[in-house]
């Protein structure tokens, strides 16, 4: 038995501070026994019980308080699974569920001044642009260098590309308010650099107004299964082989994607409503008379002069463009769902697009890489995209995929670009949420052709 004190702390030995009395006069002492008890119906059958009395004697009375306590036969060791606690740290995140915001949430994120359109500001953005590629040419053309020339060729090209930016805030109204000196513009820089602008416009308007949609997407949409099998070899060949499918766009302006009829030239053609053919004719009376005026040009500078000097910064411009769009729409390392039917909507379908950052190019083409507010709200003018972008990531979450970061060029997209072309060839032909499938002979067929 040992003498021991009850405490605010619990239960420690009696300090020997105490002398034995002298007198007949019994001190305070307390006597604590212990003993085990059976476990009442309330334990747990791994403890047991433990049961002491505590007495206390001063001399003229006594007090008895029983304390019951149980206690585990075993310490049980609880571990946390390393796979529990990882899988919660990198629960996959499924980005076809239906997001838990919606668009007025995001819109309510975004200061109300980035809505603001500013015309003077739009204007010096073209007047730069347009002065920009002047100066290039007349340079080229002065020193008329071999030197000078590749150099020339890609400056230029992507100078054409900004125009072509430019034209399409025009084409989505976020130039300006004034819908008047939006055509103008728009047909300006357009059709110089042989883009039909209200047969462009129209198309692309549908093209957001449906992204995300299998079938009624207009640009870069997936092809179903049975369309793709449907395809010749040769159009197989240039679809999906780099680099010629990023000169696909003039095609498409003639005749559209697989699948579909029209041509964005034509007023009758499926692209447009019959009170737009006014619009259509117009864009494509602007692009004949520039498609004139290269051929004088040809006439009086030589052929070969303007194929330095236009036709291959032409091409460029294709190239950027094809190479912009596509990356827009595909190529991000977890496959992006495509959805029909009732798992279609607006917001769904804008949350697939994708941000890209091209280093200093961002600067040069407008900002178009912040595509993905873009396409929720075509209204907001490039120059505010990027800080209406930052207030909507906190109301956007895991629905906002951070773009990888550039270099001064953006040549990490290049890869990105081969393995999505690679692998992203078609969507079944059945399902609302459907993802890009590859098709494993594609290669070998291109191969034994090639043979």
């Amino acid at each position: 038995m040992a003498n021991l004190v009850l405490s605010e702390c619990g239960i420690r030995p009696l300090p020997r501070i105490y002398t034995t009395p002298r007198s007949s006069f019994v001190s305070n002492t307390t006597t604590i026994n212990f003993r085990p008890s059976s476990s009442s119906s309330s334990s747990s059958p791994n403890t047991k019980s433990l049961a002491f009395r505590l007495t206390s004697r001063n001399g003229f009375f006594t007090k008895n308080w029983g304390l019951n306590v149980s206690t585990p036969l075993t310490t049980p060791i609880v571990e946390e699974s390393p796979l529990e606690e990882e899988h919660e740290d990198t629960q996959r995140f499924d980005p076809g569920a239906r997001p838990p915001f919606n668009l007025a949430d995001i819109r309510a994120a975004i200061p109300k001044h980035c809505w603001v359109k500013n015309p003077w500001k739009s204007m010096s953005y073209v007047v730069r642009d347009v002065a920009i590629v002047f100066a290039l040419a007349a340079a080229a053309a002065y020193l008329n260098n071999w030197l000078v020339w590749p150099l020339y060729w890609l400056a230029q090209g992507t100078m054409f590309w900004a125009l072509f930016v430019l034209g399409h805030d025009c084409g989505h109204g976020s130039f300006s308010n004034d819908p008047r000196l939006n055509s103008v513009v728009g047909h300006l820089l357009h059709s110089s650099i042989l883009v039909p602008y209200h047969g462009w416009r129209i198309s692309h308007r549908t093209h957001h107004q449906n992204h995300g949609h299998v079938e009624n997407d207009e640009s870069w949409h997936p092809m179903s299964e049975k369309i793709y099998k449907s395809l010749d070899k040769p159009t197989r060949f240039f679809r999906f082989t780099l680099p010629l499918v990023m000169l696909a766009y003039p095609f498409y302006l003639w005749a559209r994607s697989p699948g579909k009829k029209g041509s964005h030239y034509h007023p009758d053609s499926d692209l447009f409503l019959p009170k737009e053919k006014k619009d259509v004719l117009t864009s494509t009376a602007c692009w004949t008379a520039m498609a004139a005026l290269l051929v004088c040009l040809n006439f009086t500078m030589g052929p070969i002069q303007m194929l330095k000097l236009y036709g291959i910064p032409y091409w460029i411009n294709v190239m950027w463009l094809d190479f912009v769009t596509y990356l827009h729409h595909h190529g991000h390392e977890d496959k992006l769902p495509w959805y029909r039917g009732k798992e279609w909507s607006y917001l769904r379908g804008g949350l697939t697009t994708l941000d890209r950052d091209y280093g200093l190019i961002n600067n040069i083409h407008h900002d178009i890489g912040t595509h993905v507010i873009h396409h929720l709200f075509p209204q907001i003018p490039h120059y505010n995209l990027v800080e209406a972008t930052e207030a909507a990531k906190p109301v956007l979450g895991k629905y906002y995929r951070e773009p990888d970061k550039s270099g001064p060029l953006p040549l990490h997209l290049l890869g990105i670009l081969a393995k999505s072309i690679k692998e992203d060839h078609y969507v079944s032909d059945e399902g609302d949420v459907v993802y890009y499938k590859a098709d494993p002979n594609l290669y070998g067929e291109i191969k034994v052709r090639a043979d």
